[in-house]
């Protein structure tokens, strides 16, 4: 490129650069890594498959695909022995099951982190693993006995292969005002936490929004669920720039928003590929969920907020160190994620991200972005701060 390249000469250089890489990526690893392989069976699938042939006393066991309500009335018709047969029988499937009263989920989950613990102990010790894959086993064990600790609440754990996670902070069921983190590529149970870099991992984005939701709305319950519970790319590959990673974990997102307990609003807080699937997923989320945000997104696969086909309201902000800008925003066919979020054209309200510092500082405490979250969170649009191209961001908005 020379210095008389003009801005959209350089927009279409990125464009072909872009498929440029994506042509190479698919030529040396196949079309079968866009296409997927068959999953390997998950342990909290073959505890379903049993929980479908259980009974308890003479009655059969409710599918596990049944109503919330359904399911609900079934577990408030069983008593305390009943309950303990069940969470020792089929752990993983009260632990993973919409419907199932949260309370009961923490348990399960707890039942089914110990085994997961001890298995991953033994592990350690196997003759028959390398140095590496006993290494691999002892750091997951300790990942599983941080996730056991007492003050805990575990809403999903799935143990296979990277696993898959989510955490709630706060009363769930006693919530006025309910939060989702939707965490984007490189997201497994290693990493659904971090002592470095902690506001770029799941639970570390959810403590903070936690905590800045309570200090905005004092007298507002809030919780916050770190949602990491579907297979994220591994990489920025073939899964990061088409959507059938989004498309599952779309799925698996609206079985959950449709199972919370009780009537409270809920946002999304869609991070990088989270964005991703919250696009994917827009046109099915249940009426309760009334604001979805968007930070450092790569697209949402629709060229406008109308295309989401959502009566939620739609926030997008991105720092301006972040890299993700340099990304072409395009779709040719299966490939990339659409336009720009942060775009005028797009239709989002777009907000600040003053001082996020880069791609994953976007939750960082004293960061517009964070302050901006939790006020979107709890309703509080008077406090939220626009970003420059969009002073008028909260144009029609009265706080809720």
């Amino acid at each position: 490129m020379t210095p008389t390249d003009t801005p959209t000469q350089l927009s279409a250089t990125r464009a072909l650069l872009a498929l440029a890489v994506v042509f190479v990526l698919l030529t040396t690893t196949g079309w079968t890594t866009v296409r997927g392989h068959g999953a390997a069976s998950s342990p909290v699938e073959a505890s379903f498959d049993a929980w479908e042939r259980g009974r308890i006393g003479a009655r059969p066991l409710p599918s596990h695909e049944s109503s919330p309500q359904r399911l609900r009335d079934f577990f408030e018709s069983l008593d305390k022995r009943q309950e303990r047969r069940l969470l020792r029988r089929y752990a993983l499937a009260v632990g993973n099951m919409n419907g199932a009263p949260v309370e009961l989920r923490y348990r399960a989950n707890r039942i089914a982190l110990e085994k997961a613990r001890k298995a991953e102990l033994r592990r350690t010790h196997d003759p028959r693993l390398s140095s590496v894959g006993q290494h691999q086993a002892g750091r997951r064990m300790h990942r599983f006995e941080n996730l056991l600790e007492p003050h805990r609440r575990i809403l999903a754990f799935d143990p296979l292969g990277p696993g898959r996670v989510a955490e709630v902070f706060g009363n769930l069921e006693r919530a006025q005002r309910v939060s989702v983190v939707v965490p984007g590529v490189d997201t497994d149970l290693l990493t659904f936490q971090r002592t470095q870099r902690r506001y770029s991992a799941p639970v570390g984005m959810a403590q903070a929004l936690h905590r800045a939701e309570r200090q905005t709305r004092p007298d507002t319950r809030t919780a916050v669920i770190a949602w990491a519970d579907y297979t994220s790319p591994s990489g920025i590959g073939v899964d990061a720039v088409t959507a059938g990673k989004a498309e599952d974990g779309a799925e698996r997102l609206n079985a959950l928003l449709r199972a919370l307990p009780g009537r409270a609003p809920v946002a999304l807080f869609c991070h990088s590929y989270g964005s991703v699937l919250c696009g994917v997923g827009a046109d099915e989320l249940p009426s309760r969920v009334t604001d979805i945000a968007v930070s450092g997104s790569p697209g949402m696969r629709v060229s406008s907020v109308s295309g989401l086909d959502t009566g939620a309201r739609v926030w997008a902000t991105r720092d301006n160190d972040d890299w993700i800008r340099e990304v072409p925003f395009l779709k040719l066919g299966g490939l990339g994620h659409g336009a720009d979020p942060v775009s005028g054209s797009f239709g989002a309200r777009r907000v600040s991200a003053e001082l996020a510092q880069g791609h994953t500082g976007y939750f960082t405490p004293g960061t517009d972005s964070l302050g901006n979250f939790a006020a979107i969170g709890t309703g509080s649009f008077r406090t939220v701060t626009c970003a420059q191209q969009d002073p008028a961001c909260r144009d029609g908005l009265t706080d809720a």
